[in-house]
């Protein structure tokens, strides 16, 4: 079984159901809890719940045992990669189920109401995967009292690489290995500590049939509550990544408060790390967390003299506070970070580094030839994907092409006028530093296989035609001297739709009206296509232009385990290691984060993520034919990044410049107002977590952690003369609650388990797109 960062799906509490959960504490109860003695209280394991009566799926299958349908389409999980009976997954146990010929092994959620052994639960947790897509809807938690609580409840689609459970490859109906990995993840629904739970009723989505969104549920156990000061760690594990203030090693856990009482800053409580051959060097404090949060925290070691990089040993992570031990947790940690070796397990070492974590908001630039037709129907198609368009009769692009330039005008054609002649660099960096974004992904080659940079592997390239100027190296340039503290990336086409060498269409290029080959130009056949064209391309970016993130694209064939630990090796062996990362479309399993375009989850994803789109209704390269008004309005933009933010995402805004090198007006006019908000509102995206209860409350909240320090409610409408939170808000006495753009603090209570803060007229107008309450927390 291959294991790869957990893609935890987190429950988003619904509206007016939350009120009843979790009640808030008055500021005089919330004070005496935090103030009272006490020991630390152990935390009980998690209890799987028996799921046979509703088991109603068979979804897997091995060599010898068919007969499954996962998906109602005949596909299936390979039994032989997943584990059977009891298994710990990312810090809970399980029962995971058969496996067996004709064995029954998940739930298709319909809505089936589940008993549960009657208790006081911290959470609900789930190992789930959608079939069709990523999948989720509303979980309803039944209580003794006749209450409920509700919350989301999703998984992601099985077909995404990644997750706790994974494997390299699925059953076709036909019995045969499909080589592409499939996962299941897990998901967490909080509970109410407080009640005795006795049933939950899952979402409704659809039956497992072929072209429908289904949510799967393989397993599920409860998370015991504990009454007084009780901690629990989850997810110990050692990383590859380095902690920038010190530059040490880091080593990762989950500090979840299992009990009634908070921790509070007078607690001194402090996670370290021990094991042989290393020493802690920079502790990880918890100075806030409520009951029934968690906080992710990292902890630097450094590997003592005569331990060499990547010595495995047992150790533990310890939780102390109030002057003594309040939780630990044993496994083995890998110290140091050897160098990375061209296969899966090594590089499964890897992850996202902590500047991409903090980051929140890039610039995408879509330019190449492309740029110069720039067209397809508005608000249907990428218009980058052009010269794809026109090979198909059916597609209006065809028929536009053969009316604009006529049938013998090629594609290639365009590249001549391709210029770029009016591109200033320096005014693109400093307007992306200006919109509030931290970084910027350039297009370096699209699927037409034209290189924006001076390639010694073939002509067709911008410094031997075209603009006959090294674009790349001009962007970065600049970038460096007169913004350096944004990081700059670049975007690669694993494939080309029409490289004679290895063509992604199928077939070399050919005009699209008589089906006569035409040249592509500035390039001689004869290669072999991934090691002596697509890999030596990017290692020629990765060593001549040192980008800090490679975005590549389709996937497919590729060396891309040779590329990536060279990549990953020619970052980690400089003087002053420079850390980078790699998103999910290299055409491996590994990855560092996913990429979902023109589109978000629905809920927290734990594992990594950064959603992409165009400022275009769905384009990202320029298209001539958008009309200002169908443009994203600085309001969407900004809602846009706010949710994703919420949820663990990066939002990644792109532009298409025009083929002269100008940013068109309205999309620089959109970048600017971007930026406006986030000069008065960026403390609360930028180096910010996601709330480990939830991400949303209804339509209009969200909810994003600057974790020891402040809580933020982001109201995604404007608000009136009072802001009511049915959440139970980490909040209590003394704590100061104020709206960003507005600075003098707000009178705020608790009533009926709800936080309401007072908005006077001032603040109200000071605001606007989204938003922002502050709630910090004071010593």
């Amino acid at each position: 079984m291959t294991t790869y960062p957990r893609r935890q799906v987190l429950g988003a509490a619904a509206g007016a159901a939350v009120a009843a959960g979790l009640p808030l504490a008055t500021p005089a109860e919330a004070r005496a809890a935090g103030d009272r003695p006490g020991e630390w209280v152990p935390v009980p394991d998690a209890i799987p719940v028996p799921l046979d009566a509703y088991l109603d799926n068979d979804g897997i299958d091995t060599a010898s045992a068919r007969g499954g349908n996962f998906d109602g389409s005949g596909y299936t999980l390979p039994g032989e990669e997943l584990p059977a009976g009891p298994v710990e997954v990312d810090g809970t146990l399980f029962t995971f189920p058969s496996s067996a010929e004709g064995a029954r092994n998940n739930v298709v959620a319909l809505g089936q109401r589940i008993d549960l052994p009657k208790g006081r639960y911290l959470s609900a947790v789930f190992l789930t995967a959608g079939s069709y897509g990523s999948a989720s809807g509303r979980a309803t938690v039944h209580y003794a009292d006749g209450g409920a609580t509700t919350a989301g409840l999703g998984g992601a689609d099985w077909y995404s690489a990644g997750g706790p459970l994974s494997a390299g490859y699925r059953y076709k109906p036909d019995g045969t290995k499909d080589e592409h990995r499939v996962g299941i993840g897990t998901a967490e629904v909080w509970l109410d500590p407080r009640r005795e739970a006795v049933a939950l009723t899952l979402p409704t989505t659809n039956p497992a049939e072929e072209g429908k969104t289904s949510l799967h549920v393989f397993a599920l156990s409860l998370q015991p509550a504990v009454e007084g000061r009780a901690l629990a760690l989850r997810n110990v594990r050692s990383t590859q990544s380095l902690l920038e203030s010190s530059g040490a090693q880091s080593v990762e856990a989950t500090v979840v408060n299992a009990g009634t009482v908070a921790v509070l800053a007078t607690d001194r409580l402090s996670v370290s790390v021990e094991v042989p051959g290393a020493r802690t060097v920079q502790p990880a404090a918890v100075r806030r967390l409520d009951p029934g949060e968690q906080a992710r925290v990292r902890v630097g070691i450094r590997n003592r003299a005569g331990t060499p990089p990547g010595t495995t040993r047992d150790g533990r992570v310890v939780a102390r506070g109030r002057g003594q031990q309040a939780t630990a947790g044993t496994g083995k940690l890998g110290l140091g970070v050897p160098d990375y070796r061209p296969a899966e397990d090594s590089l499964a070492g890897h992850q996202a580094p902590y500047w991409f974590h903090r980051a929140k908001f890039g610039i995408f630039i879509h330019w190449g030839v492309y740029s110069v037709p720039a067209w397809s129907p508005v608000g249907k198609q990428y218009a980058e994907w052009y010269w794809n368009h026109m090979e198909s009769p059916d597609n209006e692009v065809h028929a536009y092409h053969r009316q604009t330039y006529g049938e013998d005008f090629a594609y290639d054609d365009f590249i001549p006028m391709f210029t770029a002649k009016r591109f200033d660099p320096r005014a693109w960096v400093e307007l992306f530093r200006d919109a509030g974004a931290q970084y910027h992904v350039l297009t370096s080659k699209h699927h037409e296989g034209f290189a924006l940079w001076d390639t010694r592997f073939a002509d067709r390239n911008s410094v031997k035609m075209g603009p006959k100027r090294d674009l790349i190296r001009e962007l970065f340039d600049a970038s460096a001297r007169y913004t350096p503290e944004l990081r700059r990336g670049l975007y690669f086409s694993m494939p080309e739709w029409f490289n004679p060498d290895d063509p992604w269409t199928g077939h070399a290029p050919r005009n699209p009206y008589t089906l006569e080959p035409v040249p592509y130009t500035g390039y001689t056949a004869g290669k072999d296509y991934v090691k002596d064209y697509q890999a030596a391309q990017m290692l020629e970016l990765i060593h001549g232009y040192d980008p800090a993130l490679l975005w590549c694209d389709i996937g497919g064939a590729n060396d891309s385990l040779r590329v990536l630990a060279e990549y990953f090796n020619h970052g980690k062996n400089r003087a002053k290691p420079y850390e980078v990362a790699v998103n999910d479309r290299s055409g491996i399993g590994f990855h560092d984060f996913t990429t979902p375009e023109y589109t978000t989850y629905d809920n927290t994803v734990v594992a990594k993520w950064e959603s992409s789109r165009g400022l275009d209704p769905r384009s990202y390269g320029w298209n001539r034919a958008t009309p200002d008004d169908a443009y994203m309005t600085a309001e969407e933009v900004v809602q846009s990044l706010v949710d994703i933010v919420a949820k663990n995402g990066n939002f990644l805004l792109d532009i298409g410049p025009r083929a002269d090198g100008t940013i068109p007006e309205i999309m620089e006019t959109r970048l600017r107002e971007t930026g406006r908000w986030l000069r008065t509102n960026g403390e609360a995206i930028y180096d910010t977590t996601y709330w480990s209860r939830m991400a949303e409350l209804g339509e209009d909240l969200r909810f994003t952690v600057r974790q020891n320090h402040a809580f933020y409610i982001h109201s995604l409408t404007a608000p009136g003369s009072k802001l009511t939170v049915e959440a139970p808000v980490p909040i209590r006495a003394g704590d100061k609650v104020t709206m960003l753009g507005h600075h003098r603090p707000l009178t705020w209570r608790v009533s009926n388990g709800a936080l309401v803060i007072d908005v006077p007229a001032a603040a109200r107008k000071s605001g606007e797109h989204v938003w922002v309450f502050k709630v910090e927390w004071q010593s």
